[in-house]
């Protein structure tokens, strides 16, 4: 009975952490795809970027936060029209970018 019983609680444990894998790792997403807009904010510390993905022919919007990239818009190493390959994750409701680079490397 002992056996059983402890069976029973690892596979519940073992489905337990399965379960919170799946969810980590879909919390973030991949994109490739052509920038069609980009919106730098009135400080200048982010930029709302809209992106065309590659296989949906869906807009997804981005928020990007980090200097590098946000210094590539300002001096125009990323433009509109320049297919790039990013990873983002939803955050309260809006789409942060954790990586995004040209995909011709920049």
């Amino acid at each position: 009975m002992k056996k059983i019983v402890s069976m029973m609680v690892m596979v519940a444990v073992m489905a337990f952490g399965v379960l919170a894998f799946t969810q980590v790792a879909s919390a973030e997403e991949k994109c490739t795809g052509a920038i069609t807009k980009i919106e730098m904010s009135t400080d200048a510390a982010s930029a709302t970027v809209t992106v065309k993905d590659n296989k949906t022919e869906k807009d997804i919007v981005v928020i990007v936060n980090d200097p590098e990239t946000l210094d590539k818009f300002k001096d125009h190493r990323i433009n509109e029209g320049d297919e790039i390959k990013m990873k983002y994750e939803n955050s309260d409701g809006k789409n942060v970018s954790k990586y995004f680079r040209k995909t011709a490397g920049c």
